[in-house]
């Protein structure tokens, strides 16, 4: 639905008519100012019923303002949340289809599926291969991830680090202010890798943007071409995050994740000797008989045997 034909925004509408407005249209008009984003969400009843006016006042606050009705009115208004609104109205959909929870862990997983196979089937090979070699070959490795992207970061970093040195991850508890203060230091040797679905936080975005400026690569794991971090990319890795319940499906991610790790793990070589360094680190602090390793017994001394011959 587009917006009224003089382009006028819901906000400026309500502060245009709202000298005329009657007093219940004025109650309407002050709670759609104050949430926005949740009225752009709400069925003309759920309206009415929050502000307590009729549905009639409702319809009638919004042929006020010079739509021809409330479904006008609210498309007007989602304009300027679409991206962010869209996870709300897919939601708003499925609730409204009845469903226990084992049809809802087989949809999940169905879904699930299709979103690794979609991701499978539409990756770029040159593109894979041009981030595996900006991985290897970058002096250091900074990965970048806020909201639900950060534990993938984490898990992408925490892969990384097994077979390079120099991988930083910047999401931290200090916030997006301890990236931008480390990205500053960026050289043209540098890789900067950015995860980001939707909902895509502003914070990220604009630091790919900095990456970018400073020279460094940018490698973008996210949604599709259209994602805001994709065109401040020079290589991008797109996956599916088709989700009924969320604004994403983070799992495809998490596989891309994986992906990426072991096929940096499988050019790096040495794999072996790598994973064994790994697994003697470790033993200490793993559950089972060898977390003791080596028995304390080999530790002490042996008590030294009696000589029979030897004067008592």
């Amino acid at each position: 639905m587009s917006a009224p034909a003089d382009g006028a925004s819901v906000a400026q509408r309500i502060a245009r008519s709202f000298p005329g407005l009657s007093q219940s249209h004025r109650e309407v008009a002050r709670y759609v100012l104050d949430h926005p984003l949740k009225a752009a969400t709400l069925p003309v009843a759920e309206l009415a019923d929050l502000v307590g006016v009729s549905v009639a006042t409702a319809n009638r606050f919004a042929r006020a303002l010079d739509y021809e009705g409330y479904a006008q009115f609210r498309a007007a208004l989602v304009l300027g949340f679409e991206g962010a609104l869209a996870p709300v109205e897919k939601l708003r959909g499925d609730l409204e289809q009845p469903a226990d929870p084992a049809s809802v862990f087989e949809a999940t997983f169905a879904a699930i599926g299709r979103n690794l196979e979609a991701t499978r089937a539409g990756l770029d090979t040159g593109a894979c291969e041009r981030a595996v070699a900006a991985i290897r070959g970058a002096r250091r490795v900074y990965v970048l991830g806020f909201g639900s992207s950060a534990w993938p970061a984490g898990l992408l970093a925490r892969n990384l680090d097994l077979t390079r040195q120099d991988v930083h991850l910047l999401a931290t508890v200090e916030g997006p202010a301890f990236a931008a203060r480390v990205l500053r230091r960026l050289s043209a040797d540098d890789l900067v890798i950015v995860l980001a679905t939707p909902r895509y936080f502003a914070d990220t975005v604009r630091l790919a943007g900095q990456a970018r400026d400073g020279g460094a690569a940018v490698l973008a794991l996210t949604d599709g071409p259209h994602s805001p971090v994709a065109a401040r990319a020079t290589i991008t890795l797109c996956v599916r995050t088709d989700s009924r319940y969320f604004a994403a499906s983070e799992a495809s991610l998490a596989a891309l994740v994986e992906a990426l790790s072991s096929a940096v793990a499988h050019a790096a070589g040495g794999l072996v000797a790598t994973a064994t360094r790994l697994t003697e680190s470790v033993l200490p602090w793993l559950e089972g008989d060898y977390a003791a390793w080596p028995p304390a017994a080999a530790m002490t001394e042996p008590a030294p045997l009696s000589d029979p011959d030897s004067e008592t």
